[in-house]
């Protein structure tokens, strides 16, 4: 290592003790790829600050051993625009904190990701110690919603189940922005199979502004925000929000781009990894064995193997989106609530000291992973 080397190597520690680990690895992807995110002088900041927001005197005062008060507001602001710090205005004050590389960094690259950068993402996000550490989060930092038009008028549906009580709830401000999984997947070569829009993820609030003050995405009025939902469930794209009651963001997911979905497929119990309210049930007595729902299920829960070729939801798989439901021609598929369906931390802020509470050790992480593989091998 060397000596430029070691500032990285500190911060990588730092951000490994926040809500969401950020492990090292061996063949130096991890510094590689912080390298991409910090400067040298943004790193050294950056040990001031933890995942929980911070006003900005604070962040001088802890600071000033090494840096005037005007570089820090520099240093903030560059990190900031690069994405690899988080932002929130309360009361006319800025507050700064960490962001995990997922969700977070990675997603924060939705203006412009250069393939350099995706390339040193890749190669850190698919080695096994940050699966392990991505793996163990608890409770997870994303959950998924079903589409409107699944769910029936004899559900009690809570406020945090239904995306349009969540935008008509949220005080805004409203912006649109470009999918990054989407995106990378199209600089590669491998545009998705699901739709040609970009701009399919949304973001409400403290995030919306967060957004916006970048200049990563466009600003928009209830109406439309509703008009990009109805699109992207017609599309047949999953809804994501983050894990709380008061998410401020939601990914629309297909399962060609999204890493999210492509985890989810991997796993062979993606719901012991995943929040959901849900899951679908076929009726096979009316099933007409069309396959229409196979084809709309984005992480592989439904197949035509019942006793006369009918669809089948494997339960373990499903993830409760409510896409194979309204486009079943003989109404055969209904979703039902989970036993297990637990109630979300309040708002984000809220679910990162969850994670946080909840982190295993180093040992537990990995017979949480070694018990993975061996359900993949079963």
């Amino acid at each position: 290592m060397t000596d430029s080397d070691t500032i990285y190597r500190i911060l990588q520690q730092h951000l490994d003790d926040q809500a969401v680990g950020f492990p090292s690895i061996k063949t130096g992807a991890d510094i590689r790829l912080l390298k991409r995110l910090f400067t040298p002088d943004e790193a050294k900041l950056a040990l001031h600050l933890t995942y929980q927001p911070a006003h900005r005197d604070l962040i001088i005062d802890r600071a000033a051993a090494g840096f005037s008060a005007a570089q820090t507001d520099s240093l903030l602001e560059s990190m900031f625009q690069r994405g690899a710090l988080g932002w929130k205005e309360r009361a006319g004050a800025s507050y700064w904190y960490l962001l995990p590389l997922l969700i977070g960094m990675y997603e924060a690259q939705d203006g412009n990701p250069s393939l350099e950068f995706l390339y040193d993402a890749d190669a850190y996000m698919k080695t096994l110690s940050f699966g392990k550490s991505f793996l163990s989060v608890k409770p997870s930092q994303m959950r998924t919603i079903p589409i409107n038009k699944s769910i029936s008028v004899e559900h009690h549906v809570a406020t945090y189940d239904s995306i349009r009580a969540l935008v008509k709830e949220s005080s805004g401000p409203y912006a649109v922005l470009p999918c990054i999984c989407r995106k990378s997947s199209a600089m590669r070569n491998r545009p998705c199979a699901k739709t040609s829009r970009d701009e399919t993820c949304l973001a409400f609030g403290d995030m919306a502004a967060m957004v916006l003050r970048r200049g990563h995405g466009r600003e928009l009025d209830r109406e439309v925000v509703m008009a990009i939902l109805e699109k992207n469930e017609e599309d047949g794209l999953v809804l994501q929000p983050a894990n709380a009651q008061q998410p401020e963001f939601v990914c629309s997911c297909c399962g060609c781009c999204c890493g999210m979905l492509a985890y989810q497929k991997f796993l062979r119990r993606p719901v012991d990894f995943w929040a959901s309210t849900y899951s679908a049930e076929v009726t096979a007595a009316t099933c007409v064995h069309c396959g229409t729902c196979a084809e709309r299920c984005q992480v592989g829960a439904i197949s035509l193997s019942g006793p006369g070729g009918e669809a089948m939801v494997n339960r373990s798989r499903c993830i409760g989106c409510g896409l194979c439901v309204p486009t079943c021609p003989s109404q055969s598929i209904k979703l039902l609530q989970n036993p297990s369906a637990t109630v979300p931390p309040r708002n984000e802020e809220a679910l990162c000291d969850e994670i946080k509470a909840n982190r295993p050790g180093a040992a537990e992480q990995w017979k949480i992973l070694v018990k993975t593989a061996l359900k993949l091998k079963q």
